[in-house]
């Protein structure tokens, strides 16, 4: 068997090979568009046991290294670089260290999802941008509607503020510019409503995404985000490691007896965590648990703070009943205690 370190880079890869029958290790480095990389793997006799860090643009040669009958290991390259003590860093040094931890039994492996559920997490992914792009061209028509005294806010996309908005004098370019930018509004729209449609489709179809929508607050868009992102959930022991995965429990620095706590880590999803944060802002109105936790942190804290640990909150609640199938009824009358307090003893 072939046992291989790679360090993958978008246009060439280094990669580190040792034969588990002759213990001797050779390096390779091979190029991609010209299909070098290709033909390496193809000309191994037998299948391979090779180790990658989670990097982008690399799908393609997960999917090839699978379909050539190799098994490749994908690992948290933070978790890499940090078992690494030495300061010099090259391409051979890096496919050799992983090399390294695929022989010690020591390899940090990450969980990767399938094919579908990839495809899935482009759908969401693709809405998200989509509605980046409506926001950006709304600030760009307000910033229009200000610069000739209009002040209209969020009365400027009814019928009447859009009316207005048409009937403001400009000169040429400036009037070409706003008519653009209504075609873009307007395309955008079109496109979020199909895009809205396909996500609930998904949502309801899904199991554990249509679970997720039990609870108040949390839309198709979030729940199928949140489902596709947490995966397998018992993966992770308790409530508090998706709390650390999805970087909202606080950096800390603390020494010598003392406790140092700084801002969330945000090492983790950012689509999901600002999805996370706009459901709690949802559920604090419509959970009475969720609002007294809110309002007694916004007489102590900020009330950024308090959305930040009510989406904290939200992310263990959904954990919770993703975990043990429990939709948000049910939890409201198992053993008599309050979701949160389930939420917590997970």
């Amino acid at each position: 068997m072939v046992i291989m370190g790679c360090d993958f880079h978008p246009v060439f890869q280094q990669v580190a090979v040792m034969g588990t029958e002759t213990g001797e290790v050779t390096e390779h480095k091979s190029t991609h568009a010209d299909g070098e990389a290709e033909q390496f793997y193809r000309r191994l006799l037998g299948p391979a046991l090779i180790g990658v860090e989670a990097v982008g643009n690399s799908q393609w040669f997960l999917d090839l290294a699978k379909r050539l009958g190799h098994e490749i290991w994908v690992g948290d390259p933070a978790q890499i670089r940090a078992s690494y003590p030495r300061k010099q860093k090259t391409d051979r040094r890096d496919a050799g260290h992983i090399l390294k931890l695929l022989l010690g039994g020591r390899f940090p492996r990450v969980w990767v999802p399938g094919a579908a559920l990839r495809d899935l997490r482009q759908l969401v992914l693709h809405r998200h941008r989509v509605v980046e792009m409506q926001t950006r061209v709304k600030t760009e028509l307000q910033h229009l509607a200000l610069n000739q005294g209009i002040q209209q806010k969020r009365k400027l996309w009814n019928k009447q503020g859009r009316s207005a908005l048409v009937q403001i004098p400009l000169d040429t370019w400036a009037n070409q510019r706003r008519a653009d930018l209504l075609c873009l509004l307007d395309v955008l729209h079109d496109q979020i409503l199909l895009l809205d449609r396909a996500v609930e489709d998904a949502a309801n179809s899904h199991l554990p995404a249509h679970l997720l929508m039990t609870q108040p607050g949390v839309g198709p868009n979030t729940a199928l985000a949140y489902a596709l992102t947490i995966g397998d959930p018992k993966r992770f022991p308790r409530s508090k490691q998706v709390a650390s995965y999805l970087g909202l429990v606080p950096r800390e620095r603390s020494s010598g007896g003392k406790q140092r706590f700084d801002s969330i880590s945000k090492q983790g999803n950012p689509l999901l965590r600002t999805l996370l944060v706009e459901c709690a802002t949802i559920a604090v109105r419509l959970d009475p648990s969720f609002r007294k936790e809110y309002l007694h942190r916004c007489d102590k804290k900020h009330s950024a703070v308090a959305k930040v640990a009510a989406a904290r909150k939200l992310a263990a609640r959904l954990y919770w009943m993703l975990r043990t199938e429990t939709s948000y009824p049910q939890i409201l009358h198992i053993e008599g205690s309050p979701p949160h307090s389930m939420v917590s003893a997970s």
